[in-house]
């Protein structure tokens, strides 16, 4: 079996994401990063397949992702769906939150994930 993880066609698209967070993705980052959350490594602008996730943790094979206004349209949760369709048929949990909360309440969006630590399939 061939990897799905960070193909090479995506290398540049995802250099583009990590290189403009949005401020939301970076405030989160902030504390994903050099695994201060419960000493789980995360990876920013990770791609699985065709889909680039916000943020990988391999170790727990969970994605987290943040959604905007572009993800509450029709069009933008039929996207949502596959995509996370494709990645539990990969074997990989996925947490979706709204940018908003990440500002407005950062202590719950880091509980819920370190629960999602402690409920493996």
């Amino acid at each position: 079996m061939t990897s799905l993880n960070n193909l090479p066609h995506k290398k540049d698209q995802r250099r583009t994401l990590r290189n403009n967070l949005t401020p939301a993705e970076a405030k989160l980052w902030s504390v994903l990063k050099s695994a201060q959350l419960q000493r789980r490594k995360f990876r920013r602008q990770h791609s699985v397949g065709e889909f680039i996730l916000d943020f990988y943790c391999p170790e727990e094979k969970l994605a987290v992702e943040l959604d905007g206004a572009g993800h509450l349209t029709a069009s933008g949760n039929l996207h949502d769906t596959a995509r996370t369709d494709f990645l539990n048929a990969n074997g990989i949990r996925v947490l979706r939150f709204e940018n908003q909360l990440v500002w407005s309440d950062l202590d719950s969006v880091l509980h819920t994930i370190e629960l999602a630590f402690h409920e493996r399939r």
